[in-house]
């Protein structure tokens, strides 16, 4: 239980110095938010990192937890157990969209550091 609280403690902590970090390194025009554009190039370069056999699509091996099984289903809709980047960066979009309630089209700070925001933050680094 203490273990838990910790790590808890540690999480919220660490959340808003993240989400400032993904912020700075995904928003290419300096804007104070991302939008869907900028978070599928951040995305696509995440994706071209992750995929180090070169084959064009990632298994949960390479995603190395970025993707949360309840989600997976959503994410590999032709049930071949990999993501090619097209798979990838609908997901992005998906969690994008989650990531921003206000409908804007934008994610601040404030956003990312959300559940959702959180989800979003893992699938662009």
């Amino acid at each position: 239980m203490l273990r838990t609280l910790l790590i808890v403690g540690a999480l919220m902590f660490a959340a808003p110095a993240l989400a400032a970090s993904t912020l700075a390194a995904v928003d290419a025009d300096k804007d104070g938010t991302i939008d869907l554009t900028e978070a599928k190039a951040a995305a696509g370069a995440a994706f071209d990192k992750l995929d180090l056999d070169h084959d064009g699509s990632l298994d949960k091996k390479e995603l190395k937890g970025r993707v949360a099984n309840k989600d997976w289903a959503a994410a590999d809709p032709d049930k071949d157990g990999t993501l090619s980047k097209d798979e990838y960066l609908a997901l992005v979009e998906m969690m994008f969209k989650k990531a921003d309630p206000d409908a804007e089209s934008t994610i601040d700070k404030k956003e990312l550091k959300s559940k959702a925001g959180g989800q979003l933050q893992r699938l662009l680094k």
